[in-house]
């Protein structure tokens, strides 16, 4: 049976690569690498966002319109033997995120419109993404890369990480090869993005490293961002 999601809280600053060396290494004294990473720490992850000719998610995220969804397919470390579907919910600063499994043949035939496949596919995932596909127009709209340096904690389910390198392409031919050609999202690259996920709580010792007067929570988006060129 599948385990029950809940909803978790989710928080984003940006924050000054100084502090960013501060901040891990006081991190780094408490929490735990996510074991996925690479021998340096880090791994790659690109995503394949929808939205539909209207630019619906994209509005929503600039009207700030509390409850709202994306869609996206996502890979890692430039490997396409694992490839996930995702549907992220967001409700103000609490989110929702349900994935499933896809072969890369799978992926492919999504991002060439090649759908017939998916109503009849074991994932439920996968079938509510083709009927959005249909009934509100979806398809593939830009790729986000970035960096991501993960770190875990497991009481309050606490998962801190720092984001960097966030870059972009919207072409197409782009989305699912091992060569990718594309551009920095913003306008500072030095910078890092830091996200805290966490359920009921965030135990006082969490909150205490990652206290920086410098910094503020924001609302930022990658894939607001990645939607300034196109």
């Amino acid at each position: 049976m599948e385990q029950e999601k809940h909803y978790r809280h989710e928080l984003k600053y940006a924050i000054p690569y100084a502090d960013y060396i501060a901040m891990r290494g006081r991190l780094r004294r408490l929490m735990t690498l996510d074991p996925h990473t690479d021998a340096s720490g880090l791994y790659h992850i690109r995503s394949i966002y929808f939205d539909n000719s209207d630019d619906k998610a994209l509005k929503e995220k600039v009207d700030g319109v509390a409850k709202r969804e994306k869609f996206r397919i996502r890979y890692y470390n430039d490997d396409f033997s694992f490839i996930t579907l995702e549907k992220k919910l967001k409700i103000d600063n609490l989110c929702l995120k349900y994935d499933a499994a896809i072969t890369e043949e799978e992926c492919r035939r999504i991002l060439n419109g090649d759908l017939a496949f998916m109503k009849e596919h074991p994932q439920e995932l996968v079938k509510e993404l083709y009927a959005k596909m249909h009934y509100q127009r979806l398809k593939p709209r830009v790729l986000v890369s970035y960096v991501r340096e993960p770190y875990i904690y497991p009481a309050g389910n606490v998962r801190v990480t720092f984001d960097s390198q966030i870059r972009t392409s919207l072409f197409h031919r782009e989305f699912l090869t091992e060569r990718v050609v594309d551009i920095s999202a913003t306008d500072t690259p030095q910078d890092m993005l830091l996200e805290v996920k966490y359920d009921a709580f965030l135990p006082e010792i969490i909150q205490d490293m990652i206290q920086v007067p410098s910094i503020r929570q924001q609302a930022f988006s990658k894939y607001g961002a990645c939607r300034r060129f196109g």
